[in-house]
């Protein structure tokens, strides 16, 4: 049956040609963004470039190689001039090209510019799909900023794509609204595989192990993107709040470890504001009432992203500097990732109750030559200022640098960046007055983090973390010795000890992890951990190793020494130490029985006064 509405459409029905042709000169004109680019009319508007002068094409990126990009080059700006709202570097050559062109803000910012037209806008071309009944069309894939401008500008001309899917939620505008339309079905751009690291497993297990169940997650795009979706598939009932919808992430809602259950704004709702993928995950956004497309100015605000319980932002960076600072690079296909939220979700998950901002980063570039930490902030853009950052991901472990100082940040940074870089690192930082110049380097600078080792328990409902211990640990050290008690400080190191000054505690925070190792258990949040129990060992001569512990007053007799000593017991046969020596006053029952639990035959004697309990890995007990 014809309606009124059929007719208004038909109305405003227009060739590609036709519809461009409506630009005049000096027209400021937006492009609508990401994979939601109306490629047929962006062809049509290059075809007709000599028809133009003096226009400003709007965009959230230039796009690296872009035909607009090079005529504007070519026309000297005559015909095309090039805005691209984009918060980025300037590393990458196709986009360093352009980087005249660059208007950095921060997504949740660029609506606003629009609606309340401190950047007017004369015409918006933008992709929709047909009209539903009543004249609704969806955006689709893309609603972001394009809705903004949508509603914003004096002339829209859509382009009419069946394959566009309708998504749920604020992606709507009405027919009445739209002053031109060209019907064009293609393939929407979708994204292709990303290359992966090596160390992408490594980095996606301990990235993982900071999301609890029931968190809401945002996760960037890029390289690591799919091992990180990948290493949720054991979680629980996540929720989703994030700019840009992948394959990966609604994966995990088909595996239902993402369900939505638990998040208290937008319950059972996936929000996000915009998706690239494949040509499969767009045909299942269609109708979809899992999920709630919503425009830039609300997913990316920090106060939105703020009320999400648990709110955990995952991004990526490309550079980053010893004091914490992220520097921004694109990828190849930029136009896909580009416009950066992260300072948005960065804000809002620091906000957020139990909220975390994670910085995931691999420590070499792809072809391994390079660092991609590095000594001094003179590269490139900065996208996360240094006092935004706090837990930073790289294969070989993971800081917190909140409430950290600039040595304690560089140590920190050292400890995550190959070993193969950690020497120039640590004596450029001392050159630049980062690091004391009187700290030695350690060999222990160059071990591995050993992030295999980390095991959470639970105690009387107190979460307790056991891993080895890490570089930035000394004040954390310090901490556990200064609260122990005076008959405790006695037996662990034989005599009466009021100070216990950094330079005393190196030999257990800095370690190697195969001479020597400390494992610690800990609680609280990463970053701010109490020491409640400490283990340790270091190689004696040969392959005997010497071991100590130590346990806060308040949990000794929980258990907590027997983990630390099967973990260092663990670690020790692994590393071909074939027996394990404790020195120890005669009075010390409980090192005694702690020994004595070990399935190895312990050999017992006294030296000097001191009792001495050997246990030797290649002899079972009662042999």
């Amino acid at each position: 049956m014809k309606t009124n509405t059929d007719d208004n459409y038909k109305s405003k029905l227009q060739p590609a040609d036709a519809a461009v042709r409506m630009i005049r000169a000096g027209q400021r004109v937006f492009i609508g963004s990401s994979c939601g680019e109306p490629q047929h009319l962006v062809n049509a508007l290059m075809d007709n470039a000599t028809y133009y002068s003096d226009v400003e094409i709007v965009r959230l990126l230039s796009v690296e190689g872009s035909l607009l990009a090079l005529m504007a080059d070519e026309y000297r700006g005559r015909t095309f001039n090039l805005r691209s709202i984009y918060q980025g570097s300037d590393q990458t050559a196709g986009l360093r090209a352009n980087k005249r062109f660059i208007t950095p803000m921060n997504l949740c910012a660029v609506p606003n510019l629009f609606k309340k037209r401190l950047f007017p806008l004369h015409v918006a071309l933008i992709q929709v799909s047909p009209p539903d009944e009543h004249g609704w069309l969806s955006l689709g894939i893309s609603v972001d900023v394009t809705l903004a401008a949508a509603q914003s500008a004096d002339m829209v001309i859509a382009q009419v794509n069946p394959k566009m899917p309708r998504v749920p939620g604020h992606s709507f505008i009405h027919l009445n609204d739209v002053d031109v339309f060209v019907e064009h079905e293609e393939d929407l751009l979708s994204a292709y595989d990303l290359p992966e690291y090596e160390s992408a497993a490594d980095i996606a297990g301990i990235t993982a192990n900071l999301v609890d169940d029931g968190s809401t997650v945002q996760l960037g795009l890029a390289e690591l993107s799919r091992p990180i979706a990948d290493a949720f598939a054991e979680k629980n009932d996540l929720g989703v709040h994030t700019e840009i919808l992948t394959d990966d992430l609604m994966e995990l809602v088909s595996k239902g470890v993402v369900t939505n259950r638990y998040k208290n704004l937008n319950e059972g709702k996936l929000i996000a504001s915009g998706a690239i993928g494949s040509k499969k995950f767009y045909q299942t956004l269609h109708n979809n009432v899992a999920l709630e497309f919503r425009p830039s100015d609300y997913v990316n605000h920090p106060a939105i992203i703020s009320q999400n319980h648990k709110m955990v932002a995952i991004n990526f960076a490309r550079t980053m500097d010893l004091t914490g600072q992220v520097f921004g690079d694109a990828l190849p296909q930029n136009h896909f990732s580009g416009v950066t939220g992260m300072l948005d979700f960065i804000m809002g998950a620091t906000m957020s109750p139990l909220g975390k901002s994670i910085i995931v980063i691999s420590a070499r570039s792809m072809d391994d030559k390079t660092s991609r930490i590095i000594p001094r902030s003179d590269v490139g853009s900065i996208l996360v200022p240094k006092g935004y950052v706090s837990y930073v991901v790289s294969e070989f472990g993971m800081v917190n640098l909140f409430g950290k100082n600039v040595e304690e940040r560089a140590m920190a940074m050292i400890s995550l960046a190959h070993p193969d870089f950690r020497d120039e690192l640590f004596h450029t930082a001392q050159e630049s007055g980062l690091i004391d110049r009187n700290r030695s380097l350690n060999e222990s600078l160059f071990g591995v983090y050993p992030a295999r080792m980390e095991e959470e328990r639970v105690y009387d409902g107190t979460e307790v973390t056991f891993r080895p211990a890490k570089p930035v640990d000394g004040r954390l050290m310090q901490e556990h010795f200064y609260g122990m008690d005076e008959k405790d400080v006695q037996t662990r190191f034989f005599s009466i000890r009021k100070s216990f000054y950094r330079e005393d505690m190196e030999g257990m925070f800095q370690v190697d992890y195969i001479k020597n190792l400390s494992i610690v258990a800990v609680t609280g949040e990463v970053g701010f951990e109490k020491i409640i129990g400490l283990g340790m060992y270091a190689l004696e001569e040969g392959t005997v190793a010497e071991v100590a512990f130590s346990v806060s007053k308040e949990w000794q007799g929980k258990g907590i020494a027997s983990v630390l000593l099967e973990k260092i017991t663990e670690a020790a046969r692994e590393h071909g130490i074939t027996s394990l020596v404790a020195y120890m006053l005669s009075t010390n029952k409980s090192m005694i029985k702690l020994f004595n639990k070990l399935p190895y035959k312990i050999e017992t004697k006294m030296e000097e006064g001191m009792l001495v309990l050997r246990c030797n890995f290649e002899k079972e007990a009662g042999s």
